[in-house]
């Protein structure tokens, strides 16, 4: 995934991050630093974690002062440990303060993000399964958020609901009502769906799955499944189709669960609970 694909939808969120903080301008700066003075700052990390999201920064402080001048010293993806410096700037000091804490939103958010993957990733290392983000994501954010699971090595599921047919529960729970067997639901998507638009559909035990892989179905969702129904699950489906895990997934289950022969498990956890990590800017005048 690379953020230049999404840079209009990107310049719009930084705009709106931008008209939330300066709303009233920078009175603090305004009223105390002299116009015109010139300085530099360093961002500076304080904790051990992944880099994401570092050409970000720049795109701000651009947008306050196209004459400020913003180094990128460390790369996406890059390990970090406390006292990297990842990134400079220098020029206008005014301009440097209020594109501070906008810059260090976003740097510290996607970081922590791209930190929390990689912990999850490396728990399931060697195993030949992948770790999916899902839309369990902040309003607005969800493009930034996906390519930071990217960069800490996971891999992105649907990025809306257009992207593909995920029949999950409240679907089902009403074609029920109608009287239709996971069969008869998969059967009816695929009629209805073109072929290059994948269908995945959620179960909830061993059998409904092979039902679902037999349909026809392209990506069976095993959802808060146990251990010993996840492998009778994937006895049944037999590799037909891809088998994806989900529901209650954290760090003490999830080597468990990839042990089971799944080959996706998703994790809501990347997004809605990845702890931000600690940058900050130093000025220097």
């Amino acid at each position: 995934m690379q953020l230049d694909d999404y840079l209009p939808a990107l310049e719009d969120l930084i705009d709106r991050a931008l008209d939330e903080d300066l709303a009233g301008g920078d009175v603090t700066s305004d009223r105390l630093i002299p116009p015109h003075i010139q300085g530099k700052a360093r961002f500076i990390v304080k904790m051990h974690g992944i880099l994401a999201g570092i050409d970000i920064p720049r795109l701000v402080f651009f947008k306050i002062d196209p004459f400020l001048k913003f180094s990128v010293l460390l790369k996406d993806g890059r390990q970090v440990k406390p006292g990297d410096v990842v990134a400079a700037i220098e020029g206008d000091v005014q301009s440097i303060l209020k594109g501070e804490r906008t810059a260090l939103n976003f740097l510290q958010h996607l970081s922590g993000i791209a930190t929390q993957t990689s912990i999850y990733v490396d728990a399931v290392r060697g195993l030949p399964v992948r770790i999916l983000d899902t839309r369990k994501t902040l309003p607005g954010l969800r493009v930034l958020e996906k390519y930071a699971v990217s960069v800490g090595g996971g891999s992105n599921h649907r990025m809306s609901l257009g992207d593909m047919v995920l029949i999950k529960d409240n679907h089902i729970a009403i074609l029920r009502r109608q009287g239709l067997s996971i069969a008869e639901i998969v059967r009816q998507a695929r009629n209805k769906t073109p072929r290059n638009i994948k269908i995945e559909i959620e179960t909830s035990n061993p059998l409904e799955a092979s039902e679902a892989a037999q349909a026809g179905a392209d990506v069976v969702m095993l959802d808060n499944m146990s251990l010993d129904d996840m492998r009778k699950a994937v006895v049944l489906v037999a590799h037909k189709v891809i088998l994806e895990a989900s529901g209650g997934v954290n760090l003490d289950n999830i080597r468990a669960i990839a042990e089971t022969g799944v080959d996706w498990i998703s994790v809501g956890a990347l997004t809605h609970s990845a702890e931000a990590l600690d940058i900050s800017m130093k000025l220097s005048a």
